[in-house]
């Protein structure tokens, strides 16, 4: 660990070098990367020189006890190495969570897509109730959740809702629930009493910015069209709403939450942007076929992920095997302990290869 640390500090102090040179902004693209790398390397030099110290001074304080006769100083000195036993102890912890493989992206904006699957209206509805657990959760943790497309189901919820999440590692806290929710329940359209199953897809993308993901806006078709509400009826007389076909590989996106025609654009661009970054990234995931995969980006959106049973009111993580009964707080916005479980086993999974 130590000498990885080293290494972690010489890479600091070579990258704040580059970073001073002359030409360094002639490149932003680089400069930005560079900048990033930087503050993430500083907290965990900090953090390595804050343990270094200690370890010299145990090192001072065992040498004192080890060859000082004079019990007055002897006595402090074991008191000293006494304080610095669990210091150090702590200061390792904090290392080694840190050097925990970090996924770039956390600390980005989402793109959160929820469909409904197999269950018909069902499933739309299960797809509603699963927006509005998003909605609190989002609302609870200060993330700020906008609808930019949505198409309502003929019985209540959505056959498809997609939203962006900004906020304060939004990424990083949502990632966990990408794939296939499963619901257990009897229906309202139930008349036998009989529980039946549905299913909804969740997606949860990383907003990319344009240096990371280029765009040639030739390969892109724009269409605009009057923006719609329940039933399909118009709710603007503009052609406000934006729907932009990429031709190369045939996604589609659509915005029409914004009044403006050019904020619509913006925004359909950036969900366009983030999921041509998904497939480029599942194409280097395929190359890399040797790594372990992990639990959050499994590579498969079909992977049912959860179950929420309403007649047993639990939920269960299939991931982790991890179930709770307080489905009602869950449905509330309530995963904060899902979601910290899944970090956790994710954290013990990368440290597991680290050490490898």
């Amino acid at each position: 660990m130590l000498d990885r640390l080293e290494r972690m500090k010489e890479r600091f102090q070579e990258v704040g070098q580059l970073m001073v040179q002359p030409d360094a902004m002639a490149d932003m693209k680089k400069f930005t990367e560079l900048s990033k790398e930087y503050a993430d390397l500083e907290k965990v030099v900090e953090v390595y020189d804050a343990y270094t110290k200690v370890l010299d001074d145990i090192k001072q304080a065992k040498n004192i006890l080890e060859n000082e006769k004079e019990p007055e100083f002897r006595e402090m000195a074991k008191m000293e190495w006494e304080e610095l036993k669990p210091e150090k102890e702590k200061l390792e912890d904090v290392l080694k969570k840190m050097l925990i493989p970090k996924d770039p992206n956390d600390s980005k904006n989402a793109v959160l897509e929820i469909r409904a699957g197999t269950g018909g209206d069902e499933a739309a509805i299960f797809a509603g109730d699963l927006f509005k657990m998003y909605q609190r959760f989002c609302d609870k943790n200060s993330l700020n959740l906008t609808v930019l497309d949505l198409t309502f189901g003929t019985a209540g919820g959505y056959k498809e809702i997609i939203s962006t999440v900004t906020g304060k590692n939004a990424y990083g806290t949502l990632k966990y629930e990408s794939g296939v929710h499963r619901v257990q329940r009897v229906p309202a359209t139930e008349t036998q009493g009989r529980v039946h199953t549905s299913a909804a897809t969740v997606a949860v993308l990383p907003e990319i910015d344009d240096v990371e993901v280029e765009i040639d806006m030739n390969d892109v078709r724009k269409d605009t069209y009057c923006s719609s509400g329940p039933g399909g009826q118009s709710v603007n007389t503009t052609y406000s709403a934006v729907r932009l076909t990429h031709e190369p590989t045939g996604l589609v996106v659509t915005c029409q939450d914004q009044k403006s025609q050019l904020k619509n654009f913006d925004k359909a661009l950036r969900v366009l942007r983030s999921r041509l970054y998904e497939i480029e990234l599942a194409k280097q995931n395929e190359e890399v076929g040797a790594q372990r995969r992990s639990i959050v980006r499994s590579g498969d959106r079909s992977d049912k992920i959860r179950t929420y049973n309403y007649p047993q009111g639990r939920v269960t993580d299939h991931r982790i095997n991890y179930t709770v009964h307080n489905l009602p707080n869950i449905m509330n916005g309530e995963i904060e302990d899902l979601i910290e479980n899944l970090q956790i086993a994710e954290n013990a999974s990368k440290l597991d290869e680290t050490a490898e």
